[in-house]
């Protein structure tokens, strides 16, 4: 039954994250945390993110921004680390509240509220017409990329806030999802250097075939969501990221994600 879930989420991820440029990862996590424990789980999630993102390059890589990856993608990546040095010095900060939903508890942290209104304001950059025809300067790509990456660092979800800067970067629907692809690569490589010890020395068996049929589901949903880039404008990507901007928004502000 695991089989058949995880790929299923994987395959379904895969293709429709593939436009929005986040949320693979997020919805993976839960799904293998049904059947393995947390740090196995982080550990499979990242792999497969990873293998995903290495196939996705090899479909849209020649699309990236050379120029974006290097003013937003190296300071996102450097600012990622401080922002995860900075959670371990608050690791002890108090939520903000707790309650229980349908047999689960649920915790908001001051941080995840933050961010959570931020990406809610972008997320209404498709609604307010005054905001529709926004565009960052690409002067201030290094500052997007800055505060993506600590934010992303100090709360896991730098993909929501990577996409929310680069939407509005004035890039085509290629060089958007290309772009963010290269960028997830990188960050991911630096994700896996610090798992790579959670996996060798986990005290339970490592699922391989289960995560290289996960991988395979993935590979499916972005060769076929790759085949439907043809046929979307980058209005449709923009609305596309704006909507699943604000449910993420919504699901990390009231502490389930």
């Amino acid at each position: 039954m695991e089989y058949i879930i995880i790929c299923l989420v994987a395959f379904l991820g895969s293709g429709l994250t593939l436009f929005s440029g986040f949320g693979l990862g997020t919805l993976l996590l839960p799904v293998f945390g049904l059947f393995f424990p947390i740090e196995l789980s982080i550990a499979l999630t990242a792999i497969v993110h990873f293998l995903n993102n290495l196939f996705k390059l090899a479909l849209l890589g020649k699309h990236a921004d050379k120029q974006t990856i290097i003013r937003f993608g190296i300071p996102s990546i450097l600012a990622a680390f401080i922002g995860a040095y900075t959670l371990q010095l608050f690791s002890n900060m108090l939520p903000l509240f707790e309650y229980d939903l349908a047999g689960h508890h649920f915790v908001v942290l001051p941080i995840k509220l933050l961010i959570a209104i931020v990406l809610l304001f972008f997320s209404c950059f498709e609604i307010i017409p005054v905001l529709a025809n926004m565009e960052f300067d690409k002067k201030y790509l290094p500052l997007g990329g800055l505060l993506s990456g600590f934010f992303g660092g100090l709360s896991g979800n730098q993909g929501a806030l990577r996409s929310a800067f680069l939407i509005r970067s004035n890039l085509s629907k290629e060089k958007f999802i290309a772009t963010g692809v290269v960028i997830a690569c990188m960050i991911d490589l630096s994700r896996l250097s610090l798992y790579s010890k959670q996996i060798f020395n986990s005290e339970f068996p490592f699922n391989y075939p289960l995560m290289i049929s996960a991988t395979l589901a993935a590979f499916a949903g972005a060769f076929i969501g790759n085949k439907l880039l043809k046929k979307v404008t980058i209005k449709t990507v923009q609305i596309l990221v704006a909507i699943l901007l604000f449910v993420f928004s919504i699901l990390l502000g009231i502490g389930i994600i």
